[in-house]
């Protein structure tokens, strides 16, 4: 469905030094940048979508939507925690710790976290609880 995202900063190097780390754990290779943007993901997958931060090009602050969210997929729960305490150990806000959420879907396990700049992301891994044990089966 989507060919890349991006999030706006006013502060690359320390955007770059929040979401590198991040993009490791997922196993997202830097694949290009520059003083005003910098991408994540691969120029042979077409088929995964890449991610950016960067510099409005409207020359204008970037700010941080109300209701806005980008959710990173994890295969696993224990994959959203390390993204978790990476994002928090690299200046991260948080907004809901690692956990289940069984409101949401059966199997959804998530963490909310604000990146530097105030962008709400999530790091989510989704699985058939009669399937994997994440959690306790409701």
């Amino acid at each position: 469905m989507f060919a890349y995202t991006m999030l706006g900063t006013n502060d690359l190097a320390r955007a770059v030094a929040f979401y590198a780390p991040l993009m490791d754990l997922l196993g997202q290779p830097r694949v290009g940048g520059d003083d005003a943007l910098v991408t994540w993901g691969s120029y042979d997958d077409y088929d995964r979508p890449g991610f950016s931060v960067g510099k409005p090009v409207d020359g204008l602050p970037a700010g941080a939507g109300n209701g806005s969210m980008l959710a990173f997929r994890a295969d696993e729960a224990a994959l959203v925690d390390r993204l978790y305490e990476a994002a928090m150990a690299a200046g991260g806000r948080c907004e809901g710790p690692p956990g289940p959420r069984p409101g949401v879907w059966p199997g959804f396990y998530a963490a909310y976290v604000r990146d530097p700049d105030g962008n709400k992301i999530s790091f989510a891994c989704y699985h058939d609880p009669a399937d994997v044990p994440v959690f306790d089966k409701p």
